[in-house]
């Protein structure tokens, strides 16, 4: 599966500069004006996986291929778009097809960058991004129950959902997210927001942009992101987009070295990825042959069929067995020849669940 994760926030946060940083490259315009992302900004990039780097050297095959995940930046989003302020809500369709959302928050001063409030203050900030993505999910479910209306007269068993999707409203009206619904675990639901895909259930991430000198010693901003994450149980990075961007040119090593001195373990791209490997509760396996050492996810939890079928629907078809080697036993043997000759390569069946770094050779007939 291609993983998608959307980037929202009020105009002039960093959006389109955390945009380009995670893709190392100059793709979204950037400028000190509101509304300077016009059209929705979308860029396909390698998933960091230092994993298949080190597959890559043993095995010698000639090429790598990561999975991969798609960036979709849209215009910044102001008080009142969902009533046609602004020029974002026009754009938050494009992100409904998303895994999940990045909610970037300005948490830095600069005189030459303006902001669309009179004062910098995250909290506020954030509150209004998420009134306007529910408002926007309450106009799709207040259209979903004027569909039902008509409907329901010919189909009474459409009763349940209407009763469900009255309730929904109700919720939404009064400003909380689709997240907290609480029948948002049942069958009636999951069918619905399959349907609607709903902005403000989708799995969140907080994304607190600061100035470098912040990014080593916090901020009272910072602080006040990571209390509404709390609160809320959103999970927070704290990132300074212009430094990513800086570092996007340099070579890996040097990126690093530079991260390191900051007092940063992990860039931007890589927290953002582990994040939401998390929330979405995905895991990667690999495949190789003497092409290529290639990256797959898949949700966790999947059985070995399901997972030969990302790679060809004929492979979960006819799927006979799948031949299994962990990461860890294939880095410490050094070769596939001695795992085999130590008996330490596994042969599945079909309930086997793939794990975290797992080698698969998969054997079918169709």
């Amino acid at each position: 599966m291609s993983l998608k994760i959307g980037i929202v926030g009020l105009p002039n946060v960093g959006k389109s500069t955390l945009f380009n940083a995670l893709c190392k490259e100059q793709q979204a315009q950037v400028a000190n004006y509101p509304f300077c992302t016009i059209q929705p900004n979308r860029a396909v990039v390698p998933i960091p996986d230092s994993r298949l780097d080190r597959l890559f050297e043993l095995l010698k095959v000639p090429r790598k291929v990561p999975a991969t995940i798609e960036f979709v930046d849209i215009a910044g989003l102001v008080k009142g778009a969902s009533r046609g302020e602004g020029l974002g809500n026009q754009f938050l369709a494009n992100i409904r097809n998303t895994h999940a959302i990045l909610h970037v928050v300005r948490c830095f001063e600069d005189v030459n960058v303006a902001h669309v409030a009179a004062e910098i203050n995250p909290r506020a900030d954030i509150e209004v991004v998420q009134l306007e993505l529910t408002l926007a999910d309450l106009q799709l479910v207040e259209r979903k129950i004027e569909r039902l209306v008509g409907a329901i007269k010919g189909d009474k068993k459409l009763q349940p959902m209407m009763e469900l999707a009255q309730a929904l409203r109700e919720h939404l009206a009064r400003g909380m997210p689709a997240a907290t619904f609480p029948r948002r675990e049942s069958e009636l639901f999951q069918a619905l927001n399959h349907e609607l895909r709903l902005l403000t259930a989708k799995p969140m991430i907080l994304v607190a942009n600061l100035d470098e000198a912040s990014l080593t010693h916090g901020s009272s901003y910072l602080e006040q992101v990571q209390q509404v994450g709390k609160e809320q149980r959103i999970e927070v990075i704290p990132i300074c987009a212009k430094l990513e961007q800086e570092l996007a040119g340099l070579s890996e090593t040097e990126r690093r070295e530079y991260l390191a001195l900051a007092g940063v373990e992990e860039g931007g791209l890589e927290q953002v990825i582990h994040k939401s490997y998390q929330l979405l509760g995905l895991i990667s396996f690999f495949t190789f042959n003497e092409e290529e050492i290639r990256q797959w996810t898949i949700p966790r939890g999947w059985t070995a069929p399901k997972a030969a079928g990302v790679i060809h629907t004929d492979f979960e078809r006819g799927f006979i067995r799948a031949e299994v080697i962990s990461y860890e036993t294939l880095i410490a043997y050094g070769s596939t020849a001695a795992v085999r000759a130590a008996g330490l390569m596994r042969i599945e069946g079909k309930d086997y669940v793939v794990q975290d770094g797992d080698i698969l050779y998969i054997r079918f007939n169709v």
